[in-house]
């Protein structure tokens, strides 16, 4: 299990929580800007500077505990 920073996982967790707003009510211009600075957030962040992600760290990140879901869960993630 990987070891992210705070503000990391903080910013992720808005991002996957504003993503789901977005997909229940599309189109709103809020959501899509803020949808767009938490993955700039993200994606930027200085612990990536050190090593950049692979598939598996972007996983961790998403899903930071417990077991790994199903298939179902993973793709409606």
């Amino acid at each position: 299990m990987r070891r992210f920073p705070d503000d990391l996982v903080q910013a992720q967790r808005e991002w996957s929580a504003t993503y789901r707003q977005l997909a229940a009510r599309p189109g709103r211009t809020e959501l899509r800007r803020r949808l767009h600075r938490l993955s700039t957030q993200v994606f930027f962040h200085p612990y990536w500077q050190r090593r950049r992600p692979d598939p598996s760290a972007w996983w961790d990140l998403r899903h930071p505990a417990g077991p790994v879901p199903d298939e179902r869960e993973r793709l409606t993630g």
